[in-house]
């Protein structure tokens, strides 16, 4: 009988079937799906492999996407690995059940495909949509490549087991999602070492009946959201480690909590998520042919937010240059730039900031218009 490769597979993939591949890896149980453009493809995708029974789960297509994550909840509280993924409005949609989910402590994972919101209608990228869930108690990653999604999705469910707080992990629509990129697909056995099965400490059984998330008086109720709070704070050193085992059995690394980009001598620094961070790479080569030490800081989780490895990373008096795809409402700039300010303020007086909002509703961001910018955003 013959023994099955160990080797890795290498393959051209999208970063809507990239997910899809990376759920099956993970030996997923569940999966509520609804559609919703630039999402639809990775429900496609799964919803063709149970069919197929090339994943065995179950695939449960429901009416909409408060449905979906209530589905989700439920899955997860009776002991299920649990999956699902939306974009923009859908992910609006599913607000109220966000908070059910984190405040459960429910290790559910959900691919969003950043898209613009409404109003006006937009299908295409930027991060308002995620931003906008902030404060609903969810770990939140945001992948720059494909490879990056496949990785991120196993470490997500490591991490959320680990930790029982919901991840998410956010790709941009289309520029991720819909383009195709080398990926690279680890051993079956690998991933199995990395993720073993599910076997959650409790969960819903009708052989010996008990409630979930019931009523609690005042006093359980703060002690809850007090625990929540505190063990997001605490998730970062998780993610550190399952970030650095997944590269000792894989080879493969984007980062922990933040990745660099030719950073050591910089002085003038980029600071941005997503697609528009590894666009960013080709921009800061250019500002350096121009004389400019420029380099890339790209929080690659950005809740909780990696304040200290941030702040060491930093070189000293950097000119920071936050690029936003979100507005701030209320504020000026984007939510980034936020952030950043409320991390340093009063612990990095030697960083300068500056914020850009751009690339609002998909608006291309080309390596040279955002080198161009940040060297506008100099003279300023």
């Amino acid at each position: 009988m013959k023994t099955a490769p160990r080797e890795a597979q290498v393959r051209m993939e999208t970063g809507a079937y990239t997910a899809a591949l990376a759920v099956k890896s993970a030996r997923v149980d569940v999966v509520p799906g609804y559609p919703i453009t630039p999402q639809t493809s990775i429900m496609e995708a799964i919803a063709a492999m149970v069919d197929s029974g090339e994943l065995h789960a179950r695939f449960i297509p429901v009416e909409g996407e408060h449905s979906v994550l209530a589905a989700a909840v439920a899955a997860s509280a009776a002991g299920a690995r649990v999956f699902t993924a939306t974009s923009a409005n859908g992910l609006l949609y599913m607000h109220e059940v966000l908070h059910m989910a984190s405040g459960g402590r429910l290790p559910v994972v959900m691919c969003n495909v950043n898209r613009g919101i409404f109003a006006p209608w937009t299908l295409w990228a930027d991060h308002q949509d995620s931003f906008a869930q902030r404060d609903t108690g969810w770990l939140q990653f945001h992948c720059s490549s494909n490879q990056e999604v496949f990785n991120t999705i196993l470490q997500a469910f490591r991490v959320a087991e680990q930790i029982n707080i919901p991840v998410m992990v956010n790709f941009d629509g289309f520029a991720i999602s819909h383009c195709l990129m080398p990926l690279t697909v680890p051993h079956q056995e690998i991933i199995d070492r990395f993720l073993p099965p599910h076997q959650p400490e409790w969960k819903l059984d009708t052989a010996h009946p008990s409630s979930f998330c019931n009523v609690t008086m005042a006093a359980e109720y703060a002690t809850f959201r007090q625990m929540l709070s505190e063990d997001m704070q605490a998730a970062i050193p998780v993610v550190k480690q399952a970030a650095q085992e997944y590269q000792q059995l894989t080879g493969m690394w984007d980062g922990d909590t933040i990745d660099t980009y030719r950073l050591e001598d910089a002085e003038v620094v980029a600071f941005a998520v997503n697609s528009m961070a590894a666009e960013l790479r080709l921009s800061v080569d250019i500002l350096r042919e121009q004389g400019i030490k420029a380099g890339l800081l790209r929080p690659r989780l950005y809740l909780p937010f990696p304040a200290e490895d941030i702040i060491d990373a930093l070189p000293q008096n950097a000119q920071v240059m936050v690029l936003d795809r979100n507005y701030n409402y209320g504020h000026p700039g984007g939510i980034l730039a936020a952030e950043l300010k409320s991390a340093l303020f009063g612990r990095r007086n030697d960083v300068t900031i500056k914020n850009r909002v751009m690339g609002i509703g998909g608006i291309d961001l080309t390596r040279r218009f955002m080198a161009a910018e940040i060297r506008a955003m100099l003279d300023e």
